[in-house]
């Protein structure tokens, strides 16, 4: 009895893993890091389009020349078609967020392939571009989401460093946050858009973006986008 007990909590603890940690692998693999040592990051935006913060971000990496990926969420992309455009034209990665941002861990298959679906769908829409990245809200998983995710010819993404700055700690603190804390092969997680609210305030992040970029070519490091 003590043996069935123990291993009921040992399964219950690796379910738990593989659907709130980001980067697990227990229901599939995951990109969380880029392949190699060298000096050499990823910069990722999630939830947007949004009408205010994507164009300065947009603004900030055509002025610095780095190419970033952008998980766009399909409910915004429907509004904001032209901004996904724009993305695209100045040479940007796109991947899907899904289109309603909704936790997946707790959806079933029928739930999770329309949501991924009609996110690929409206980006297609909007650029002509099919994406060949997928996040996963908050990074929250099932055992059917990488699976529905890999028919669909998208790579699951996670990230190594996130820095909240969907709390609006401010700008200097954002920048502070991902300094500190990246490594090469790094993939940042910032936001330029809100999954709950299309118009949500993401000004911070693209205020702090000129000086993420600046003090990581200080201290060596270059850009890429997110292996295929």
């Amino acid at each position: 009895m003590i043996g069935t007990a123990v291993a009921g909590l040992a399964a219950a603890g690796i379910a738990a893993h593989g659907a709130w940690h980001r980067n697990s692998v227990v229901f599939g693999p995951v990109l969380t890091r880029l392949p190699g040592d060298e000096p050499v990051v990823s910069i990722t935006f999630d939830d947007g389009p949004n009408p205010r913060a994507t164009p300065r971000v947009l603004d900030v990496l055509r002025r610095e020349g780095v190419r970033a990926t952008f998980f766009f969420l399909g409910r915004h992309v429907e509004r904001w078609p032209e901004l996904v455009r724009r993305a695209a034209l100045d040479g940007h990665q796109l991947g899907n967020h899904g289109y309603y941002h909704r936790k997946l861990h707790r959806r079933s298959p029928g739930f999770v392939r329309d949501d991924l679906t009609r996110g690929t769908e409206q980006i297609v829409r909007a650029s002509g571009v099919r994406p060949r990245h997928f996040r996963a809200p908050h990074g929250f998983r099932s055992p059917w989401v990488t699976p529905i995710a890999a028919s669909l010819g998208q790579r699951t993404v996670g990230w190594s460093l996130g820095v909240w700055d969907s709390a609006r700690p401010g700008a200097d603190v954002i920048a502070a946050r991902a300094l500190e804390g990246m490594h090469a092969g790094s993939i940042l997680l910032l936001h330029d858009g809100d999954g709950y609210d299309p118009a949500g305030d993401r000004i911070q992040t693209a205020e702090a973006l000129p000086a993420i970029l600046d003090g990581l070519r200080r201290r060596g490091f270059r850009f890429t986008t997110l292996p295929d």
